[in-house]
């Protein structure tokens, strides 16, 4: 699995607190293109809410499954 998938699922694991205890497979691979194609310039070591914030930023332009994921989980 992409290192950026699983910091986005970190990242809204931990803003969506205890009613969410981590991404789905299909949660993640809802947003894998998406983190891909929009989020690709963020640095390595960049930080999971940069991440999240980068996706929250794109939200016009993310795919309808991604989209879900994000509303689904309060984001």
């Amino acid at each position: 699995m992409n290192i950026r998938v699983v910091a986005f699922a970190l990242a809204l694991s931990s803003l969506s607190g205890a009613a969410y205890a981590g991404s789905t497979p299909d949660e993640d691979a809802a947003c894998r293109p998406d983190v891909r194609k929009f989020c690709h310039r963020l640095p390595p070591n960049a930080s999971d809410a940069e991440f999240l914030s980068c996706l929250q930023e794109n939200r016009q332009k993310l795919s309808t499954p991604c989209r879900k994921v994000l509303e689904g989980h309060g984001v």
